[in-house]
């Protein structure tokens, strides 16, 4: 461009210059980047299909281990990335549908991620796709057992609204690893036949729902224990919520009016008109009834009448 000022070049050659010089140096430019994209797809195409294979590898690992009686750590281990002889919290995180390119799997390992950040763990967890919306975890804790689930829980409803999640209980050594796991299966099983579904479960706070294996039957049993009480109405709702918090607190008036805050009289009155509905006092049906009101607060409408008939 210098010399074309320097020489004064009349109009016609300066724009053949520059047409020259574009042409050259955009041709140039769109032959690298032809290569470098040739070349980025074989990497990540290579890259993919090891991914895929380690992914592969360590679930043929992880079901051994789950499967098999005896179980050599010298082996396992390194197989797996991850320390066995510690405690263990085992999470079963998935979608409600399918999504598409991969993305699913991404969003589940991320809040798997996070909710190991937010439990201070010192390693990574152990992440195992099942398939594009359902995920297994086990997240490392090294020498410590105890979970704050309300932070947990609050972590996860803050989270991707999307995400579900299930947790065992801690356990340690290999047959923590198994157990832990096995209790995280079986919250979820539970879960994902709530209507609606929740967003984080525990099994501590499930353990006596789970003790019924068919829906079926464990809505019969609800409605045995409930009767007219078991309706999925707004008034049915509150008395339930009522009833249960007030045998939570030990059958206490005082401590149900502080957790739901309202006036000792409409607690009282919601208490008798359950006893009135249910046909008994509360506390006669004590252990039945909180198992009862305990499998409706987690599975909702599934285990509810539409009409008291």
């Amino acid at each position: 461009m210098d010399e074309l000022n320097r020489q004064d070049a009349d109009e016609d050659l300066a724009t053949a210059t520059n047409r020259r010089m574009l042409q050259v140096s955009f041709g140039y430019i769109d032959r690298v980047t032809e290569h470098v994209i040739v070349v980025y797809q074989q990497e990540r195409d290579h890259w993919l299909l090891s991914q895929t294979a380690t992914r592969a590898t360590r679930a043929a690992r992880v079901r051994d281990i789950l499967t098999e009686k005896d179980v050599d750590l010298n082996w396992a281990e390194p197989a797996l990335g991850y320390r066995l002889l510690q405690h263990h919290l085992g999470l079963v995180a998935w979608l409600p549908t399918l999504t598409g390119g991969g993305e699913g799997l991404a969003r589940l390992h991320r809040i798997t991620n996070e909710i190991a950040q937010e439990l201070g763990c010192s390693a990574r967890p152990l992440f195992v796709p099942r398939d594009a919306i359902l995920s297994w975890a086990w997240l490392p804790l090294g020498s410590h057992s105890d979970v704050s689930w309300k932070q947990l829980s609050n972590m996860v409803e803050h989270s991707d609204p999307s995400v579900h999640v299930c947790a065992g209980c801690v356990g340690y050594g290999v047959e923590g690893f198994r157990s832990t796991h096995r209790q995280a299966v079986r919250t979820q099983e539970l879960a994902a036949v709530a209507n609606p579904a929740p967003q984080f479960t525990d099994f501590s706070h499930v353990g006596p729902a789970l003790m019924a294996t068919n829906v079926g039957d464990m809505r019969a049993w609800v409605w045995g224990v409930l009767g007219p009480l078991a309706v999925d109405d707004e008034n049915s709702a509150r008395l339930r919520e009522t009833v249960q918090i007030f045998l939570g607190a030990g059958c206490s008036y005082t401590a149900t009016v502080s957790a739901q805050i309202l006036h000792k009289n409409t607690v009282q009155y919601r208490i008798r008109k359950a006893e009135e509905i249910l046909g008994y006092s509360v506390q006669q049906g004590h252990t039945d009834l909180e198992v009862a009101l305990l499998a409706v607060e987690y599975l909702g409408s599934t285990l509810l009448r539409v009409s008291p008939a």
